[in-house]
């Protein structure tokens, strides 16, 4: 998908209407939006940099987070005591403490989740208060890289698990505080016409780069990374350098060539516990004057984490539990990539036809069907994951284009950035309920099939809250 060419104006008539009075956390950002919707030209080299910035941080999401590090060198053999590490896959006490491994990975995660809860509506709200989204963002993406390399150090030890969960997890953090101040430019670089193809640029090259560094590391593994010595968990501390170096080279078009927002509130500094203060009246004011939008977010909110949960752990529901190897589950990830993607765009179809809210309710269904299926059908062996992974893939990317277009058409006219970052902000609200499900029944269980369940019940209570979500009138029509 490319951008529009620079000349993208908005006519005088369809101006955002002056910012409301709000200063707080959304009123910021909904000014900002109000300014962006303004007769301006938008250059295409500052579209193209500010997406770039998903292609440059991708890797670390599906390289570390999902299919190679965490997958298969952290919840793996490698991180066992080398008497069970030796016992057959089928072994209940190999088992037995490859759940453990699953599970405490799913505690780190967890806390991480509760920490971006804390932290990223208090530091996005002071980002876009102050006009650093961008000096906010460049400092975030450094941590990012830093905490990548950080990663070479952990080493083929039972030793270096807690080390190697705890940089991951802080890495999370650190990548989704990033993710506001990024989400938060997305005004500086779209009007209200073109935002939605600039969101979607920044989100296929996303999908891309993903796929580029997983062939990559594929292609490494089937050379045998030309006869270098592998030894002591080489390989993939070596994958987690090259994913910070990937991250340096194309986050420098975006710092190079957007410009630094002015700020979209008053300036004035707000301490930690008042900004969370403005931020809850934000939130009571939109349930009392638009109440059906309010209970989407909450919605959305809940099944949004759980469609994370299906990616974050379904390498690791593939190397743990249906003993996916290496290069199996490397393929997977590069053809779960490729099905979201497609999907994805075949969806964009689907909602102009049937409606958003139907995608949605069509697509978590699948998806709380196949988990189940998957669940219970485990003991057939691979190709029950094959096929239900591949069907899982494909529900997701549809799932969360769809809710993004839902929004925009539940938005009262004039509030669509105050919106959209609260979408944003809720969204990290629950980001910890699919690893705690997870941890949970593993924990519970003693087997790391058992986790799919907990992921399950994220996506089908969401499902169920939107369900009772009462839309208006004119979007029931499009449904």
């Amino acid at each position: 998908m490319q951008p529009e060419q620079p000349a993208s104006h908005v006519p005088a008539s369809a101006e955002a209407p002056p910012a409301a009075a709000n200063t707080g956390a959304l009123g910021a950002i909904g000014e900002v939006f109000a300014e962006a919707g303004s007769e301006r030209p938008i250059p295409r080299r500052q579209v193209v940099s500010w997406a770039f910035w998903d292609w440059a941080t991708q890797p670390f999401n599906s390289v570390l987070l999902t299919f190679v590090f965490a997958t298969l060198y952290l919840v793996s053999d490698h991180m066992l005591p080398a008497n069970i590490a030796k016992l057959a896959d089928t072994d209940p006490v190999k088992e037995r403490a490859l759940a453990d491994l699953s599970s405490g990975y799913g505690l780190a995660t967890t806390v991480a989740g509760l920490l971006i809860l804390l932290l990223a509506p208090v530091l996005g709200q002071s980002s876009d208060r102050n006009g650093r989204k961008k000096r906010w963002l460049f400092v975030f993406t450094m941590l990012l890289v830093l905490l990548q390399f950080a990663l070479f150090f952990v080493r083929a030890d039972p030793a270096y698990f807690w080390y190697g969960a705890i940089v991951l997890s802080v890495g999370a953090v650190v990548s989704e505080i990033a993710g506001v101040n990024y989400n938060a430019m997305l005004v500086q670089v779209s009007t209200p016409k073109t935002i939605g193809k600039v969101s979607g640029l920044g989100w296929g090259l996303g999908y891309i780069g993903g796929i580029v560094m997983l062939t990559i590391v594929v292609i490494l593994t089937q050379l045998n990374w030309f006869g270098m010595d592998t030894s002591d968990g080489l390989a993939y501390r070596l994958i987690a350098v090259m994913c910070a170096v990937w991250t340096i080279v194309f986050s420098i078009p975006l710092f190079l060539n957007v410009p630094e927002a002015p700020p979209a509130g008053t300036g004035v500094r707000v301490n930690f516990f008042v900004a969370y203060g403005v931020l809850v009246k934000d939130i009571v004011a939109l349930f009392k004057t638009h109440r059906p939008t309010f209970w989407f977010l909450l919605a959305s909110a809940v099944y949004r984490d759980g469609l994370a949960g299906v990616f974050a752990f379904g390498g690791i529901l593939a190397a743990v539990a249906f003993h996916f190897s290496a290069n199996e589950v490397l393929i997977f990830a590069i053809a779960a990539n490729v099905v979201a993607g497609v999907s994805t765009i075949l969806a964009g179809r689907a909602d102009d036809r049937f409606g958003a809210r139907a995608v949605i309710i069509f697509a978590l269904s699948g998806l709380v069907a196949m988990a189940l299926l998957v669940f219970l059908l485990h003991d057939t062996g691979k190709i029950v994951f094959w096929i239900g992974g591949l069907v899982l893939s494909a529900f997701v990317g549809p799932a969360q284009a769809a809710s993004r277009s839902l929004l925009a058409r539940v938005t009262p006219e004039g509030m669509q950035g105050e919106i959209f970052g609260l979408y944003a902000t809720t969204g990290r609200v629950a980001s910890f309920i699919s690893p705690a499900m997870w941890t949970l029944f593993i924990t519970i269980f003693g087997a790391t099939v058992w986790g799919v369940l907990g992921i399950g019940i994220v996506l089908a209570a969401g499902l169920i809250l939107l369900l009772f979500v009462r839309f208006p009138a004119s979007v029931r029509a499009n449904d």
